[in-house]
C-alpha cells in the first residue's frame, strides 16, 4: 500500500505548499484510490496534488475523520474538478447526496475499515496489511487509547500516521513499529527522541510505502 501525503503544516518537498490542515492519499491494491481529509484550503490542496502528479479524477472516495474547517475545507474545490467521487465518508451528516455516515467500526472496503465515529467528533481510517494495521488518524480529538483499542478489532496495528494534538501517553505506541505524526501533534520532538527507530518525519509530499 501507498500513502502520499498531499497537504500538511510542513513541506517535504520544496516545491509544495504548506498550510495548517492534512490531507493524504491512500492506495491500496484492489481498492479504490481514497482521499484522507482535504485540508483547510481548495486551492492548496489542488495545486499540491498536481504538483505530484496525482490526477484528481483518479480519486474514487473521500473520507473525513472529522468536520473541522482543516480537514474539510478543500473538499467543495476539489468536488468541482472531480463531481464523479463515488463516496464521502463522514462522522456526522453535511448534507452530501453521495456521503456514507459511519457511526460505528466498519469495513468500507475488504482491506480497509473506519473506527467509526469515536467520542461524538472523530473517526479514523485503517488498512489492512500483511504487517499490520496502517492506521490514519486526522487530529486525534478522541483519547488515542480508544482509537488504538477501535483499531484493534481489525488486527495487530504496524503504523500510525497523522495529526496526534496533544498525545503523550507515548508508552502507548511501545508495540507500534512505524511512527508519523504530522499537522497538530504537539509532542513530535518527544515522539522523535523516544522511537527514534520508528519515528519519520511527515510534510506535504511525503511518500509512505508499506511492502
Amino acid at each position: 500500500m501507498k500513502i502520499t501525503i498531499v497537504y500538511d503544516n510542513t513541506t517535504f518537498r520544496k516545491d509544495l505548499q504548506s498550510d495548517w490542515g492534512f490531507s493524504c492519499l491512500v492506495e491500496e491494491k484492489n481498492a479504490p484510490k481514497i482521499l484522507f481529509d482535504t485540508g483547510g484550503n481548495g486551492k492548496i490542496l489542488l495545486s499540491n496534488i498536481e504538483k505530484l502528479e496525482i490526477d484528481p479524477l483518479s480519486i474514487e472516495e473521500v473520507f473525513i475523520s472529522h468536520l473541522h474547517w482543516d480537514h474539510i475545507g478543500g473538499l467543495s474545490e476539489l468536488l468541482k474538478v472531480n463531481p464523479n467521487i463515488k463516496k464521502i465518508y463522514v462522522p456526522s451528516s453535511i448534507g452530501l447526496e453521495n456521503e456514507v455516515v459511519l457511526k460505528e467500526p466498519t469495513k468500507i472496503h475488504e482491506n480497509i475499515f473506519s473506527t467509526g465515529e469515536l467520542e461524538g467528533i472523530e473517526q479514523s481510517t485503517g488498512v489492512i496489511t500483511e504487517k499490520g494495521i496502517v492506521l490514519i488518524v486526522g487530529c486525534s480529538h478522541p483519547y488515542m487509547g480508544t482509537i488504538l483499542d477501535t483499531a484493534k478489532r481489525f488486527g495487530k496495528i504496524y503504523a500510525i500516521i497523522g495529526g496526534m494534538h496533544g498525545f503523550s501517553e507515548f508508552e502507548l505506541f511501545k508495540d507500534i513499529n512505524l511512527i508519523c505524526p504530522t499537522h497538530c501533534t504537539q509532542h513530535k520532538k518527544e515522539l522523535k527522541e523516544i522511537y527514534p527507530q520508528k519515528y519519520i518525519e511527515g510534510g506535504a509530499g511525503r511518500i509512505i510505502e508499506i511492502i
